[in-house]
């Protein structure tokens, strides 16, 4: 039986390397995507539910005589928020809220939330 003997060119060597790397680096590439998504939904998340609580804590402080801004801007403080607008329409109470975001590749983002309350 003759054996066949495989010769291969000097080019070819290393070339598995290669795509084992760069395999590697698009799944790590993926992994940060995916963290760097759910930090901002996260985010957003703590953004809007401060925006609700503050909201709230507004109009019921307002339908009880005191300075709903101030009571707004305590409890979003409380709820790891930044108070960036207080209005008051009426008798409801309308809050923006930032919160900072996740940081990706040397970029920070700033997360924000909105909301409304009042008796009607």
């Amino acid at each position: 039986m003759r054996r066949r003997r495989e010769h291969r060119s000097a080019s070819e060597h290393g070339a598995a390397s290669v795509v084992a790397i760069s395999l590697v680096c698009v799944i790590l590439l993926l992994g940060m995507a995916s963290v760097f998504i759910t930090a901002t939904a996260s985010a957003h998340r703590a953004a809007q539910s401060g925006a609700d609580l503050a909201a709230l804590a507004g109009a019921a402080t307002l339908q009880s005589g005191g300075d709903p801004c101030a009571a707004a801007a305590a409890n979003a403080g409380a709820n790891g928020v930044v108070l960036v607008g207080c209005l008051v329409e009426g008798e409801d109470v309308l809050v923006r809220v930032e919160v900072a975001g996740p940081e990706f590749l040397g970029h920070s983002f700033t997360t924000r939330g909105n909301a409304r309350a009042g008796p009607g």
